[in-house]
């Protein structure tokens, strides 16, 4: 009997789970990070010139190249390991050696990027980041490396995962321009874990950057919608007051629905993908199972502070868009309800019209039947006079005495006949 037939994305799908697993590293690292993403239509950039930047890397050290199509690749090149991750906007290369320098967050470590490769890269930085791993020292020593390294107002620090390490950082860009990250690593904690906590700080980092810029985005909408906020709300006002006519607010309110369908287009995008990194954001920190050190404030709390506003700014733009969106419709259905309860009028006085019309037609069928009897009547007497003038000359009637009796008959005859007609078509 043949095996069963697997379906052709059996084994893709099923790797996928494994194919971007943690780095290892050792207690005493240092790490460089760096995020490139093109300015402008990211999602649909052309993959094969991060690939092709990614090549240039390699051929500096001679290492083997990735999968044609290849999402994420890992290797050594020279000292360091690399690894690279394409994603739907962005790409990230995170590069670490074993060692760290007696001059902390050394731009110079940077230089594994070079930075003609740098200038070559198919789209600009997002962030990046040095990150600086050794033993954990005694608190006290901690306390005042933090505080040399880092600004105290921005500083947020924390042990994770169970104490497995001490995590500092200020998420300010420093004169070399990157993000600095320290991390004091407990005498038990693997090389695995270690990675899995570097991960995820250059994960909060690359996607905190990324859903700021919804932020931007939100600002730049800012004045625009008050704008359309007070033109549609003086046009309803004029829509209630009736002193316009629709044929002058009709283009308006279609003018400010394009205009706000227009913004909403090229802002859905931003605004959920803006949803999705903070999303992102939140869940990493999440996973770092933070307790506090020493009373500093944490991620999650130097997120809810500084970070969370923001992206209420956001929510709360994209949801303004809407509402205006939605009052422009209701609008729309106003100023067309109002068109036709005006429509209805003149129909109302059309129809009254076409009735006094046909009630002057009926009148005047009536006239025009009468004077029609008067003269049919006129012939027919006519002609039975001359009929019956022979008479005259045997009963001595005079013609004037036979036509006067013969008129009334007539009349009376060619009425009865009219009406019956009149009946039979009616």
């Amino acid at each position: 009997m043949p095996p069963i037939e697997d379906h052709p994305l059996r084994y893709k799908l099923a790797n996928e789970l494994h194919a971007r697993p943690f780095p290892r590293m050792s207690a005493h690292c240092t790490v460089t990070y760096i995020a490139i993403k093109q300015p402008t239509e990211a999602v649909s950039r052309d993959r094969a010139a991060d690939l092709a930047h990614l090549t240039a890397l390699l051929d500096r050290h001679g290492a083997p190249h990735p999968q044609p199509g290849a999402t994420h690749y890992s290797g050594r090149i020279g000292r360091h390991v690399l690894k690279w991750e394409q994603h739907t906007e962005f790409v990230t290369y995170t590069a670490f050696f074993d060692g760290v320098g007696a001059r902390p967050f050394d731009p110079a470590d940077f230089a594994v990027f070079p930075e003609d490769w740098l200038a070559k890269a198919p789209g600009q930085r997002a962030t990046s980041a040095m990150l600086r791993i050794q033993p954990r020292p005694p608190d006290d020593d901690i306390d005042m490396a933090l505080g040399d390294w880092f600004v105290p107002e921005s500083l947020a620090v924390a042990e994770v995962l169970e104490g497995a390490a001490v995590v500092g950082g200020d998420f300010r860009i420093d004169p070399a321009g990157h993000l600095r990250f320290a991390i004091f690593v407990s005498p038990e904690t693997g090389q695995r874990r270690i990675g899995r906590v570097v991960q995820r700080i250059c994960e909060i980092e690359t996607y905190k950057s990324m859903s700021m810029l919804g932020f931007s985005r939100a600002r730049d909408l800012s004045a625009p919608i008050s704008a359309l906020d007070n033109q549609l709300t003086e046009l309803m006002m004029e829509m209630t007051g009736g002193g316009t006519s629709p044929e002058v607010t009709l283009p308006e309110l279609l003018s400010i629905s394009a205009q706000l369908e227009t913004m909403a287009a090229r802002s859905s995008f931003r605004f959920g993908a803006t949803g999705a990194y903070e999303a992102i954001v939140t869940q990493r920190i999440t996973a770092l199972r933070e307790t506090r050190f020493r009373g500093r404030q944490t991620f999650a709390e130097f997120m809810m502070r500084r970070y969370e506003p923001a992206m209420r700014t956001v929510k709360s733009t994209e949801a303004r868009l809407q509402a205006l969106a939605d009052r422009a419709i209701r609008a729309g259905e106003l100023l067309r309800t109002r068109v036709d309860v005006d429509r209805s009028a003149q129909n109302q006085a059309l129809l009254e019209s076409m009735d006094r019309r046909a009630d002057l037609q009926l009148r005047l069928q009536h006239t025009v039947e009468g004077l029609s009897v008067v003269a049919i009547s006129y012939y027919g007497v006519s002609l039975a006079s001359y009929l019956l003038y022979p008479v005259t000359e045997l009963t001595g009637v005079s013609k004037g005495m036979l036509t006067a009796l013969v008129t009334l008959p007539v009349v009376g005859l060619v009425w009865w006949m009219v009406r019956r007609i009149r009946r039979r078509i009616g």
